[in-house]
């Protein structure tokens, strides 16, 4: 049915083996589908479908993660010095 419908809409249809699923995972797949009235097939298309519908977060820069990873603790002022003069260029010349 499924091939049926992709060539009408011209999509294409993909298959995926997942291997080394854990029984107590595939045990609650298989109780979610029978509650949602689908195959497990259907019900783990249907959670993939979902997931990758979700709108994933902008990456954020190293400075924006650390600045989040400690922003409760507060923040902290720093003593920066006045900069002295740049000293002169050595001189190569005899």
């Amino acid at each position: 049915m499924i091939a049926l419908i992709s060539l009408i809409l011209g999509a294409t249809v993909s298959s995926i083996t997942i291997r080394n699923l854990e029984e107590s995972v595939k045990r609650r797949l298989r109780m979610r589908a029978a509650r949602h009235g689908r195959s497990m097939e259907e019900e783990a298309r249907h959670i993939l479908r979902a997931a990758l519908a979700q709108k994933t977060e902008r990456p954020m820069n190293l400075f924006e993660a650390i600045r989040r990873r400690i922003a409760s603790m507060g923040g902290v002022e720093l003593n920066i010095p006045a900069r002295e003069p740049m000293r002169e260029p050595p001189r190569f010349e005899e």
